[in-house]
């Protein structure tokens, strides 16, 4: 008999030179025998599996694309938050010294003027109370660094001095 038949179970799978040689074997014999020939093409061996990068090759430029998009969007816009502030300190100064000095004449408008309301002033016993709340939400406040520390307890300070004092000074 000869080993045309079912395919052979391997216990190794075989190397590329062993398939190679195999499959040159099974060609020289297809061409001798029809029926070599009919099992062969009944079971053509799988196209080798493409790796992700070059199945997906269309989908890294536009990643690439979108990902240089928002670098440029968050560049931007973190450029423009810094420039902003710097031009509206600058931009006084120098309008200032670029344009010569002219004397404005104020276009006389009826000035609209709120009137003033007379309200009861408020007693010191709930002056007193007031700073002391104040005094403490002052106290449950976290400092974040050493400069903050320092102007809360600032406040403190003279806030307990407003308390303990005897009057307390009208606004």
């Amino acid at each position: 008999m000869s080993e045309e038949g079912p395919p052979k179970l391997y216990t190794n799978k075989p190397g590329k030179a062993q398939l190679k040689q195999f499959r040159g074997q099974q060609k020289s014999n297809g061409f001798s025998s029809p029926a070599a020939m009919d099992t062969h093409a009944a079971a053509p061996p799988p196209p080798p599996k493409e790796p992700f990068i070059r199945r997906y090759k269309f989908v890294w430029p536009v990643l690439l694309a979108v990902n240089l998009g928002v670098g440029a969007y968050l560049f931007m816009g973190t450029k423009k938050k810094d420039t902003g502030e710097e031009e509206q300190d600058a931009t006084p100064v120098s309008t200032k010294d670029a344009t010569p000095h002219v004397v404005e004449t104020p276009v006389s408008s009826p000035s609209i003027t709120n009137p003033v309301i007379n309200r009861e002033p408020i007693p010191e016993n709930q002056q007193r109370e007031l700073l002391k709340w104040i005094l403490e939400e002052k106290r449950k406040v976290k400092a974040k660094d050493a400069e903050e520390k320092r102007k809360i307890d600032e406040e403190k300070a003279l806030l307990k001095k407003l308390i303990r004092s005897k009057s307390i000074p009208s606004v």
